[in-house]
């Protein structure tokens, strides 16, 4: 009797966690899988050597983590250190995170469409471009793989108004694009280089950029397969497990605006990624996924709030009926998930003409500015499917919230961290928010204050509440225990019905 073949160990997955950066991937996105998953933390701060040694010690063979633009040149020193290790993705396959001039090196190397676009490095040079060239021009921040928001990204109609931005801003170097035409661009999600989610981004009233978190808004309707192709083109050339594009179409060509493989997904999306990772990891002993291309017109027609707590969802694959009903979609038949080829130290795009001024090392960031940027720690292990309130929120779940970017994510929680707030008014404080922002999320982001686990200041600078009301609430609390319904602050002397008219707007049982 022939002996069983022993099964192949699986490899040792690591998740790549750094302090205060949002944690792209958990255990739980990877369910099913058999073994421990380990965590490694990086700490910002002459942390190679420490972080190296733990990554040996827990034996880990997979490390899977997005790296942040200030971190990215250390961690190709730590790749280096960890030969046996496979980053995913790799560190080349990263490049396009660090800057958008890496986005542009990598689109002209593979040959990809993409604006015209200008990099000076020498001030002076940059200037006598902006006296010559065709106006309007797009200019953005090039250092960093997010623009708050959109912050960053200016569209300039004039070579005044050019040159008064980047001597205001101080841009270097000086990123300038050819603004091409357009009321939407497309954002396109891939999974093993096929289109997993697509959707168009349309700019708001009176907006020349089309950014959801300044007012724009999504719709999933009738995106072009031109531009899924030219994502699916980018993919391919990153090598990527996973990747996005920001792709802007006009007069029939497409466009690659941004590329990456760092941007904001739904829970589900990340469930996805984990189950196409165990296929790849396992070789095979793992299904490889079924995503369907155009699924997002679907799911786009669940409601956001809905969405936002869906987890495992699966999709089976077209079975034909008995009955010689036997129809599949050609759509389908144009791309499956497939695995990423392997990257190599020689994919990195040649950067060696371009004069770069140093940029500081992670290392060298002052320790205030670390202290107060981990104050915006609170990512949890899951998930929760609970209702988003400003009291409770946290990172995670911010990033849920419709076209919102990372950075601006970490700097509410802070802000949340430091200061205890009635309203949502007061994240205007905020650089990168505005009105038109906080009327966008104000559906999703439930504002009203808890009753029962406000603090005496906290409902004091409600104004229909005041601070001598506030201490009365307190002390009632106190001494009847939790509230059980709005109308027992009747009991309160001085409180009556139209007064606690007033207050219901802003204050709730939760």
């Amino acid at each position: 009797m022939a002996k069983k073949k022993k099964k192949e160990k699986l490899p040792k997955i690591g998740l790549l966690y750094l302090d205060y950066v949002l944690r792209f991937f958990d255990r739980s996105n990877f369910k099913g899988w058999p073994d421990k998953i380990e965590t490694v933390v990086y700490h910002w701060g002459n942390d190679k050597d420490r972080f190296i040694e733990e990554v040996k010690r827990k034996k880990i063979d997979i490390l899977v983590g997005n790296i942040p633009a200030t971190a990215y040149e250390t961690f190709r020193e730590i790749a280096k250190a960890l030969p046996h290790v496979r980053f995913v993705p790799s560190l080349e396959t990263q490049f396009a995170n660090k800057s958008k001039e890496n986005v542009t090196l990598f689109c002209e190397k593979h040959n990809l469409s993409h604006p015209e676009t200008h990099i000076f490095y020498d001030r002076d040079e940059g200037y006598a471009y902006l006296e010559k060239c065709d106006y309007p021009i797009i200019v953005k921040r090039s250092y960093g793989p997010s623009n708050y928001g959109g912050y960053y990204v200016h569209k300039v109609k004039s070579k005044e108004e050019a040159k008064k931005l980047f001597d205001e801003k101080k841009y270097m170097p000086m990123y300038i694009q050819e603004c091409i035409p357009l009321r939407a661009d497309i954002r396109v999600m891939l999974i093993g280089h096929k289109p997993a989610c697509a959707f168009w981004r349309v700019a708001g009233d009176d907006m020349e950029l089309t950014n959801t978190s300044q007012g724009g808004y999504m719709t999933y309707d009738g995106v072009p397969m031109g531009a899924l192709e030219l994502a699916v083109e980018a993919s391919k050339a990153a090598k990527a497990e996973y990747w996005a594009c920001d792709i802007a179409e006009y007069d029939g060509k497409y466009y690659i605006l941004e590329c990456a493989t760092a941007f904001a997904a739904f829970p589900y999306f990340r469930d996805w990624i984990g189950q196409y990772l165990m296929w790849d990891f396992s070789e095979g002993r793992f299904p490889k996924p079924h995503i369907p291309l155009y699924n997002w017109e679907e799911l786009g027609k669940i409601n956001p709030s809905l969405l936002r707590t869906m987890r495992h969802i699966e999709f089976s694959k077209y079975i034909p009926s008995t009955d010689g009903a036997y129809y599949l979609n050609d759509k389908e038949a144009r791309w499956d998930v497939e695995l990423a080829e392997e990257s190599r130290p020689e994919d990195i795009p040649d950067d060696s003409h371009l004069h770069r001024t140093p940029l500081k090392k992670e290392e060298e960031i002052p320790e205030p500015v670390l202290e107060e940027a981990k104050k915006g720690e609170k990512v949890r292990d899951d998930l929760e499917e609970s209702e988003l309130t400003v009291d409770n929120v946290t990172l995670t779940e911010l990033m849920t919230l419709h076209g919102m970017e990372e950075e601006i994510a970490v700097e509410v929680i802070r802000y949340l961290h430091t200061h205890e707030i009635a309203s949502l008014d007061e994240l205007l404080d905020l650089e990168g928010i505005d009105r038109q922002t906080l009327k966008v999320w104000a559906e999703e982001l439930h504002s009203k204050t808890d009753i029962n686990r406000a603090s005496q200041k906290a409902l004091g600078k409600i104004k229909a509440v005041g601070k001598k009301l506030a201490e009365k609430i307190v002390a009632f609390r106190e001494e009847n225990g939790p509230i059980e319904k709005l109308e027992d602050l009747l009991k309160i002397k001085g409180l009556g019905k139209k007064k606690l008219e007033k207050i219901k707007e802003h204050i709730a049982i939760k």
